[in-house]
């Protein structure tokens, strides 16, 4: 994914569909000049709706869609003729992707399947024909209710990327070529700070055909949390990982302070992120000797499995593999779904006709304002 590509947040307006009116259409014909009220219901309107698409990575797609709108139901007529429904608009998004409310930043849709379809906003139902407000005192009903009026909602799109690993170290850690190493991905690789400017994700391959999923993001320096290096910003990426691989070069002056100082930038963005299954990778192994190991090994935190590797040499690269794994499955077997949100959706009914009591018109649209 080229960083000018990659967008990971956008800001759009949804405006739905209002409902159709309900006709207030009288049946007249020779022979039966009293025929009564046939009014039909008005088609309800458009929604706006995401849909999961594993062919997307980003939402570059939406960078300058800044306003969706949906169709308008139609309305109702005479011979109980329901009016069409309002066009919905498909909003195509990558899996990962969350939708919360501009103004009050509420999570309104989560999309993290492929296919998966959420409404974001609702279209207004349609309303009553003058139908169904006969009754045996009152058999010509003129009155019909009207559409109820769509909404209007400024969403903020945001992706996260869904991987099982998430890579977490200081710029030049070896994070980008331990990636482009156990997997097919060809991240930018360099000899300076913040080579990676964007998350990049691989597949890597394990035993008897299996697979899991690596992401790699921008380097962390202390003080992230304050602005400093590329800030926090792509620390989203990692929130819905089953396990987090610290990697720490070997040539560190101090490889524990190193990662306590990861731990404090983690804490400060999101505390739920130091409950994550973690692995220590000591990375440049190959410039270190039998003696130089033990020293280090002997320094790092006893509640952390550790692996020293080498990108280069391959050392330990099967190693880590079965590390990892093992954390992805015991992740996995604790939380069979870790990627969900709670999803607040709100109730409507499709159909124009499917009214219930805990979801009415107001009381200015109701039938006895309008008889007035």
């Amino acid at each position: 994914m080229a960083s000018n590509n990659f967008i990971d947040y956008v800001k759009i307006c949804c405006r739905s569909g209002r409902g159709g009116a309900g006709s207030a259409h009288m049946f007249r014909s020779k022979g039966r000049p009293l025929g009564g009220p046939d009014g039909g219901d008005g088609g309800r309107g458009g929604h706006i709706i995401l849909r999961g698409n594993k062919q997307l990575w980003t939402l570059l797609h939406l960078q300058y869609k800044k306003h969706v709108i949906a169709g308008h139901g139609v309305p109702g007529s005479g011979g109980l003729c329901t009016g069409a429904e309002g066009e919905d608009v498909i909003l195509d998004v990558p899996l990962g992707t969350i939708a919360r409310d501009a103004e009050t930043g509420e999570i309104r849709a989560e999309i993290t399947e492929d296919g998966q379809e959420i409404i974001l906003t609702p279209g207004g139902r349609g309303g009553w024909g003058n139908d169904h407000f006969k009754t045996s005192t009152n058999q010509a009903p003129t009155y019909a209710q009207p559409g109820e009026p769509g909404q209007e909602v400024w969403n903020v799109l945001e992706l996260k990327l869904l991987a099982d690993v998430g890579l977490v170290g200081f710029p030049n850690a070896g994070k980008s070529t331990l990636l482009s190493v156990v997997s097919a991905a060809t991240p930018k690789i360099a000899d300076y700070a913040f080579t990676t400017l964007v998350p990049n994700l691989g597949v890597v391959g394990y035993r008897d055909y299996q697979s899991f999923v690596m992401a790699d993001i921008p380097g962390i320096i202390e003080g992230a949390a304050e602005g400093k290096g590329l800030g926090l910003r792509f620390l989203k990426h990692i929130e819905r990982n089953a396990t987090l691989l610290f990697m720490i070069a070997a040539d560190s002056p101090d490889i524990a302070a190193e990662y306590q100082v990861l731990l404090s930038e983690l804490a400060q963005f999101n505390p739920d992120l130091l409950d994550k299954r973690r692995v220590l990778a000591i990375t440049k192994a190959d410039m270190l000797d039998e003696e130089l190991e033990a020293e280090i090994r002997a320094t790092l935190p006893a509640d952390v499995p550790h692996v020293f590797i080498s990108s280069i040499t391959q050392k330990n690269m099967q190693q880590l593999k079965d590390l990892l794994w093992q954390q992805i499955q015991e992740a996995r077997r604790e939380d069979p779904k870790p990627l969900r949100h709670s999803i607040w959706t709100p109730k409507r009914a499709d159909n124009a006709n499917e009214f219930d009591d805990e979801d009415t018109f107001d009381d200015e649209d109701s039938p006895e304002t309008q008889r007035d």
